[in-house]
């Protein structure tokens, strides 16, 4: 029964000292036999040998602590469903928050002109495309194997071609004047690296997690390629806020607010490129 096949995997995974066990092993479970999580318990189906040997081996890769996300193949993002892989950073809700400003901004511009610095999966790209229809967006990546995944979600998205894809680093190889550039740059320290959870270390590419002043240098790269009121919007790792909203008033940014992720943490920062 799907119930005590849960109750088993939540068992094995707490042992291990996986993080959420419980709804782990809901997720995995109804991976395998093909139902939402809210069937679970009311479903009085059985579990076949055949559905127990492929959720042995879903289980041992999280016993691994390889992220949930990329045993799934897929993660959801806002409207979106992504393919994602160790080719680029997992879509994370503080990065939702993101897309929310690049809206809130882009919704009073019939077709804007959008540059997305460090694409990794396309999840900024792709959904800001994917809600504001007359957007049209340039998105960078020093990655050729992020882009290729980035490729791979651009077909299953839909967007009419309204998101061009570009290898490079950081601003070389974009031409402007753009109404926003958006960038979700790698801000992990070094030192701060070693204390993240495996499922960060072992699995995520390490160039698109560990970064100091990325952020700053993009703030002020930015300003060869925004028009006149362009804005400027950048996520930030907690307790970094302060001091990159301060960096973006000093090149010249005005209007610089801070806002927070789900959590109540600052995580986003963003500005008007006054153009002077």
């Amino acid at each position: 029964m799907p119930l005590e096949t849960v109750h088993g995997v939540e068992g094995r995974l707490r042992a291990a000292g996986v993080p959420s066990p419980r709804v782990d092993a809901e997720i995995l479970v109804a991976d395998v036999l093909g139902l939402a999580r809210s069937e679970l318990y009311s479903s009085g189906r059985s579990v076949s040998a055949f559905e127990t040997e492929q959720l042995d081996e879903l289980v041992g890769r999280r016993l691994r602590r390889e992220p949930l996300a990329y045993i799934l193949g897929e993660w959801g993002f806002r409207r979106l469903l992504l393919k994602v892989d160790d080719r680029a950073l997992i879509p994370r809700p503080e990065t939702e928050v993101v897309v929310e400003r690049c809206l809130a901004f882009l919704g009073e511009l019939a077709e804007p002109r959008v540059l997305d610095l460090g694409v990794g999966s396309g999840a900024i790209a792709l959904a800001i495309a994917d809600e504001h229809e007359g957007a049209h967006v340039v998105a960078v990546d020093s990655s050729e194997q992020a882009l290729s995944l980035a490729r791979e979600n651009q077909a299953r998205a839909g967007v009419n071609g309204r998101v061009r894809l570009v290898q490079g680093d950081l601003l070389t190889e974009v031409d402007g004047p753009f109404d926003l550039v958006v960038s979700n740059p790698p801000y992990v320290t070094p030192e701060e690296y070693e204390t993240l959870q495996p499922e960060i270390r072992l699995y995520e590419p390490h160039e698109a997690v560990v970064g100091v002043g990325v952020g700053t240098q993009v703030a002020a790269e930015a300003r060869a390629l925004l028009r006149p009121g362009g804005r400027l919007v950048l996520e930030c790792g907690d307790g970094q806020a302060a001091v990159l909203a301060e960096a973006l008033r000093c090149p010249g940014y005005a209007e610089v607010v801070e806002t927070k992720d789900l959590a109540g943490r600052d995580r986003v920062v963003e500005g008007t490129w006054n153009g002077s």
